[in-house]
């Protein structure tokens, strides 16, 4: 059982230099305990950059990508990149993919947004053979990987890990045949034991693959001033509402909005809150949202965090 946060650019607050912002805040989430530091693909910082140096500089934690998402970009570029973070950091590197928001970054883009689980089906297939080092050869219905040159990267040992923010039925079913596991966020405890651990453990089985791995996300902050961080977890959060893929996992819940996921309050609120994640059947805990309520509570709810995370092992 690991517990890590996610590392988000807007978190960084006022710098001169986000870059080395964010490996200072990796090294300080190492020093509090916490196993993994994740971060986002957004449109400014490149998450599996950031991590490759992060990681580098702060071998005593784990680090890995929450999450890339596969459109519009080809399975050999996020491959090549990915081998080469985990060579970066000596094979500390997971890569978490996701489907992306349509409607987000289809006018980003100008790109049309593919069959969305035809397009996973065949990423993950060429991913697969990239991540474990193989000369692939594939022609699929959306994507083409036909290399002429090496795609391996020496030294990126063992194989990286290949997760997908996966929540919906026909998403988790892909997951579990071709990666090694799911990455849901807004996902609560209910929607994990009832519908996304079975499923995902179910597809896993019948494809004759392991255990899959369920890493949470979970918006988590210790604070006293619960009133103001909720207002502004509001705020952060209203965005997912908008999503459909987010609207349904929050339904399964039996909630009505992704505010009423956010654990907040005090040390033994939320650490009651994610024990009922693990309950659930979620293998890795990744905090977020730590930062939305300022320096103070940041700290606060990565010290839990650390404890938490001890007292796993």
């Amino acid at each position: 059982m690991s517990i890590g946060v996610a590392l988000p650019a807007r978190d960084a607050g006022e710098t001169d230099n986000l870059v080395e912002t964010l490996i200072e805040r990796t090294a300080q989430a190492a020093a509090a305990g916490l196993r993994s530091a994740w971060f986002p693909q957004i449109m400014d910082v490149d998450a599996i950059t950031m991590a490759a140096l992060a990681g580098r500089a702060v071998p005593e934690i784990a680090v890995g990508t929450y999450v890339v998402p596969i459109y519009p970009r080809h399975p050999l570029l996020i491959g090549g990149a990915a081998q080469t973070a985990q060579a970066a950091t000596g094979g500390r590197f997971t890569l978490g993919v996701g489907l992306g928001a349509q409607n987000v970054q289809e006018p980003a883009f100008g790109v049309p947004y593919p069959p969305p689980i035809q397009n996973l089906r065949e990423q993950l297939t060429v991913l697969r053979e990239v991540l474990a080092g193989a000369q692939v050869d594939y022609a699929g219905k959306l994507v083409t990987a036909r290399p002429p040159l090496p795609t391996r990267v020496p030294g990126a040992q063992p194989p990286v890990p290949l997760h997908v923010a996966a929540m919906g039925p026909q998403a988790l079913k892909v997951t579990g045949e071709l990666a090694d596991g799911t990455m849901p966020y807004l996902a609560g405890p209910r929607a994990l034991g009832e519908f996304i651990v079975p499923s995902i453990t179910t597809a896993a089985e019948r494809a004759g693959r392991p255990a899959p791995a369920v890493i949470a996300a979970v918006p988590a902050l210790v604070t006293g001033r619960v009133d103001e961080a909720r207002e502004r977890s509001a705020e952060q959060l209203a965005f997912y509402d908008t999503i459909p893929s987010y609207q349904r996992v929050i339904e399964r819940e039996g909630a009505s909005r992704a505010l009423d996921l956010a654990l907040i309050g005090d040390e033994e609120t939320v650490a009651a809150g994610l024990r009922r994640y693990l309950d659930a059947g979620a293998t890795e805990l990744v905090l977020v949202n730590t930062g939305l309520n300022g320096e103070q509570d940041r700290l606060r709810t990565w010290r839990l965090a650390g404890e938490l995370a001890r007292s796993f092992h």
